[in-house]
């Protein structure tokens, strides 16, 4: 929720709250009649709760989570960028347009950015490498390929207070 001040604030969710979060996080397909039987309250105080966590921003949306590797991405790789001063933004951008990069953050640190990407084979790797990591504006990076991947859960889950 953002404040008259334009802060974002971070909403206060009760036990019921986290329990629907939390069905929704296993099955978002599940209906509010089987969320209202699982969580022990009334269908109605599901579609309510719903609303305001939707209204609220906690609920972004609702998508499906897919295995990369079934959808022919067969590998994962991290990237640590320096970038020069002045051209984080619009190199940032143009790195995330790609579309095997699922995410990229400013960080602390040696690097300034760490970028997260799935590619579909060495050659597709080699391409990354030499065309959106070799941006004018990136100064340094390195690159780590993912051997296993040991736990991957990109959804966040709310805290117990």
């Amino acid at each position: 929720m953002t404040n008259e001040r334009g802060v974002v604030s971070q909403m206060e969710l009760d036990d019921t709250d986290r329990a629907i979060v939390a069905e929704l996080l296993q099955d978002s397909r599940a209906s509010q009649r089987e969320l209202a039987r699982a969580v022990g309250v009334a269908q109605g105080t599901i579609t309510n709760r719903l609303k305001r966590l939707e209204k609220s921003g906690v609920i972004k949306g609702y998508s499906v989570v897919l295995d990369p590797e079934m959808v022919g991405w067969s590998m994962t790789i991290m990237a640590g960028l320096r970038i020069e001063k002045g051209k984080m933004i619009s190199v940032q951008k143009v790195i995330s347009s790609d579309p095997r990069v699922f995410a990229v953050y400013d960080v602390t640190g040696d690097w300034d950015s760490m970028v997260l990407a799935r590619v579909k084979n060495r050659a597709d790797l080699d391409d990354l490498t030499k065309t959106v990591f070799t941006l004018d504006g990136v100064t340094r990076s390195f690159t780590h390929v993912v051997l296993n991947t040991v736990k991957e859960d990109g959804l966040p889950k709310p805290t117990s207070e």
